[in-house]
C-alpha cells in the first residue's frame, strides 16, 4: 500500500496488464524464465502470480458482498506457486488471464454502490479488510510487481 500513495486503484489496476504487456514486449522467454536471485521469482512467475491473485480477490470480493463480515481464508503464495507450476507457465498466457479477469473486475467494482465498497471482510491475518482497501492493496501489489519487472528486465550497466 505505501506504493500507492494519492494515486486511483482502479486506474492503477486497468493500467498494469498494458504496463507489463509493454515490459515483456521483445524479451526472450529464456529472460522472462530467469530468476533474478535464487529463491527470487522470474518475470513468468510474477505475472502467473498476478494472474492466480486476480482470482482470488475476485473470490474475496464477491463474497463479501454476499455475506458481509464472511472469513477471509489467507493462502500461501509460495505454494500456489509449486503447485501451479509458475516457472512453467507461458508468461503472455499468464498476462492474457490476467488482462480478461482484471477487465472483469474492473467493471464489476465500477457496478458497486459506495455503501458496497465499506463492505468487510475478516481476513485471517490482517482482520477487518473492506472491499475499498482490497482495490487499494491490489493496486500497491501491482506497483510493487511492476517494479520487480523493470528491474529484472533492466539492461545490465558492464562493470567498470
Amino acid at each position: 500500500m505505501s506504493n500507492l500513495t494519492d494515486q486511483e486503484p482502479l486506474k492503477i489496476q486497468a493500467a498494469t496488464p498494458k504496463k507489463i504487456e509493454r515490459l515483456v514486449d521483445g524479451a526472450s522467454a529464456a529472460k522472462l524464465r530467469k530468476q533474478p536471485a535464487p529463491g527470487k521469482w522470474s518475470v513468468a512467475e510474477i505475472v502467473a502470480h498476478l494472474a492466480d491473485a486476480e482470482i482470488v480477490i475476485s473470490w474475496r470480493v464477491r463474497a463479501i458482498l454476499g455475506a458481509p463480515g464472511t472469513p477471509i481464508q489467507a493462502y500461501d503464495q509460495d505454494a500456489w506457486a509449486a503447485t501451479g507450476q509458475y516457472a512453467k507457465r507461458n508468461p503472455r498466457q499468464s498476462l492474457a488471464q490476467l488482462r480478461a479477469l482484471r477487465e472483469a473486475n474492473l467493471a464489476f467494482y465500477k457496478s458497486l454502490s459506495p455503501e458496497q465498497w465499506k463492505l468487510y471482510g475478516m481476513h485471517s491475518e490482517r482482520g477487518q479488510e473492506s472491499v475499498e482497501q482490497i482495490a487499494r492493496m491490489i493496486a500497491g501489489h501491482d506497483l510493487n510487481h511492476l517494479q520487480q519487472i523493470e528491474r529484472i528486465l533492466a539492461p545490465k550497466k558492464a562493470a567498470a
